[in-house]
């Protein structure tokens, strides 16, 4: 997860909302990612769909088997699905969104047993720097304006 925040403290240097995204195989992490939406001008530019494209170009298939991915942010719908898709069997959660979060806060995707696959979730793991970051990033743009 510390991996995770240094990739959200890149999205927050560059003044994107500061969520980042790890996956990790083996041991090694084989994708990396920060949500670049602003800089891209693309709404599909999330830390996690970021992260999985990389790691799919890693291993060369688009089945991240035995994989783990750690966010600082609990995903939204469309990257939750993304997750589901990828295979991705472990999913460990920062911090909670409560208005967004589709692992458990506002729905549950990544574990209904209508889906053929459901994702393990840990969520929690450095909650109070994850979620810190957020709260900072949009303190500072409310300061700015």
């Amino acid at each position: 997860m510390r991996l995770a925040l240094e990739e959200a403290y890149k999205a927050f240097s560059t003044y994107e909302v500061p969520i980042g995204a790890v996956i990790v195989h083996n041991g090694k992490v084989i994708g990396k990612g920060y949500n670049k939406r602003e800089t891209l001008k693309d709404p599909l530019a999330h830390a996690e769909l970021i992260a999985i494209k990389e790691a799919s170009n890693y291993l060369g298939g688009w089945r991240l088997i035995d994989c783990t991915m750690y966010v600082t942010l609990e995903p939204c719908a469309m990257c939750a699905g993304a997750i589901m898709n990828s295979r991705i069997e472990r999913l460990v959660i920062g911090a909670k969104d409560p208005k967004m979060g589709c692992c458990g806060s506002v729905v549950n995707l990544v574990d209904n047993p209508k889906f053929n696959h459901r994702v393990e979730v840990e969520t929690g793991v450095l909650e109070d720097e994850c979620s810190n970051i957020i709260t900072n990033f949009f303190k500072q743009i409310r300061k700015n304006k």
